[in-house]
Order: structure tokens, then sequence, then C-alpha cells
């Protein structure tokens, strides 16, 4: 496999949809995303992540785990490989505050992988390198492969909920973009073996953002 710069090796694990021959444009690998904002305290503390891989995607993994129980090691030495990847991409997650990033901690405090249906399921809790206030306080997120290699959103807005101590006083929506025509057409003209420009985060254009606004 010859890789261009701008992809990742993360993007390259999370991608198995290489394999496909039916994948002639941007993206190639789609993962379904879901997402519970978690507090404690009165604070806002991180994400627990559900990402969901496509079947074509979950194949390499699954067949690494062949027949393993999902208790055995094999499946924990797998998730402990994919979790390193999405760890070297900042979790593939921006989170931001009053137009400054928030930071991660560089370890999920948990993560599991799963087979579910014939789909590889990541499950991990993200956290905030620091409690964060909600009293009156607007956050906004975004999970997103900026090559565009991999789709990563959500399929329904309910995807993205608040944890139990927080649907009374906080809000959550989440906005999907319009990209311009020249940018679907863009995306549509990379075939496998190419790769837009780093500094253009072409999945940053199609990324939905969740924001969440508490009282």
């Amino acid at each position: 496999m010859h890789v261009k710069t701008g992809w990742t090796k993360g993007t390259i694990i999370l991608a198995s949809a290489l394999l496909a021959p039916a994948a002639l444009a941007h993206p190639h690998s789609f993962i379904s995303l879901a997402s519970t904002v978690m507090a404690d305290k009165g604070q806002m503390t991180g994400l627990k992540m559900v990402w969901t891989m496509d079947e074509i995607t979950s194949a390499d993994l699954l067949y690494d785990a062949g027949d393993a129980k999902p208790d055995s090691p094999v499946w924990k030495k797998l998730a402990a490989e994919v979790m390193a990847n999405v760890l070297g991409q900042h979790y593939f997650t921006e989170f931001w505050h009053n137009g400054e990033k928030v930071k991660f901690n560089n370890l999920p405090t948990e993560y599991s992988l799963k087979d579910v249906d014939h789909q590889a399921v990541l499950t991990f809790v993200l956290p905030l390198a620091h409690p964060q206030p909600l009293k009156g306080q607007t956050y906004t997120f975004s999970t997103f492969d900026p090559t565009y290699f991999v789709d990563m959103s959500y399929d329904k807005p309910t995807d993205a909920r608040l944890s139990d101590e927080l649907t009374a006083g906080c809000h959550i929506a989440v906005k999907t973009p319009q990209p311009t025509q020249d940018m679907q057409a863009f995306a549509l003209s990379l075939d496998k073996a190419d790769a837009p420009p780093e500094d253009m985060e072409l999945g940053k254009q199609f990324a939905q953002q969740v924001t969440v606004q508490c009282q």
C-alpha cells in the first residue's frame, strides 16, 4: 500500500475499506458516531463515545479476532491497537469553549472493542484534561478525519446526547454542514491513492458540529 502525505496511521487502521473495489472516491470508510456528554458534581468531565464501523471497515478487525470470546486477550489487544491510533490523532475530536480548544487527557479512562452484528464497535471515554464549568456556558465539539478518508458522522441528531445529570439544565444540538458544490466535487474527485493537502482539513468541511448550551 502506498501512502501519500496527509494519510495518518490512525486513518489507515480505521479505513480498511481501502480493500473495497467500489470505493472510488472520498470517503472510503464510514463510522457511525454516538456520544454522551458526561458530568460530575456540576462540571463537564468528558465524552463517552461509541464508534460503529461499517461492515467492510470492520472486516479486517473481525478477521483478526476470529472466534475469540468477548473477554479474550485477543479482543483486548485489538482494542489497544485501535485505541493507540485514535489517541495518536487526539481522538479525531476538537472541543471548543469561548473560542479556545479544550484539552483532553492523553489516555481514556476506559475502552473496549467488540463485534456487534458483524460490525466492529469501539467504545471509550474521552476525558477532558480539566473539568469544565457548565452554568451559563456553551461548548462545541466535532469528530472527524481531517483527510475525509473516513466519514465520521451521527446517523441521527439524537445520537449526541446528555447524561442524566445534564438533561435538566442543558440543551444539545447537532448541526450538519452544507459544503459547497465545489468542495463536494473535489472530495468526489479523489481516488483511493489521493489525499487532500494537510492544511485543507477536508474532513472538517463535512464535520457535524455538536453544541452543548447550559443555563
